[in-house]
């Protein structure tokens, strides 16, 4: 399932075909990393890959590799972490080029996730 970058209309494939200095190419395996416009914290990346998908499901593979390259990634940073991917608008993906969030968390670091039962100290 592979897409030739161009096809579509999206800033990720724009992005892997500019060579944008931004990105960290993880080779050989067609992946990529950023950081993301607004961090939600200190270190926030973003791991996408060459191929265009909208969704995680359309290419189980490359949706576990990069979840497989976000999880390295972390192990090497040796901090705990979220990996987050988002399936759809109603989801909040805002890209439709599926991507996995690594997402580094610190003590007190104020990013509150809805379904961990933090409360946000008013």
């Amino acid at each position: 399932m592979v897409h030739p970058l161009g096809q579509y209309n999206c800033p990720f494939c724009e992005l892997i075909a500019s060579d944008d200095p931004k990105l960290t190419e993880v080779k050989p395996i067609g992946v990529y990393h950023l950081e993301p416009l607004n961090p939600v914290t200190p270190g926030h990346r973003i791991f996408i890959h060459y191929d265009h998908f909208a969704r995680p499901e359309e290419y189980n593979e490359v949706t576990g590799l990069l979840f497989g390259t976000a999880a390295t990634w972390g192990g090497h940073m040796g901090e705990d972490y979220n990996l987050i991917v988002n399936a759809g608008k109603n989801a909040s993906q805002t890209v439709p080029h599926v991507h996995v969030h690594y997402v580094p968390r610190r003590e007190g670091d104020e990013l509150h996730l809805p379904w961990t039962g933090q409360v946000k100290d008013a």
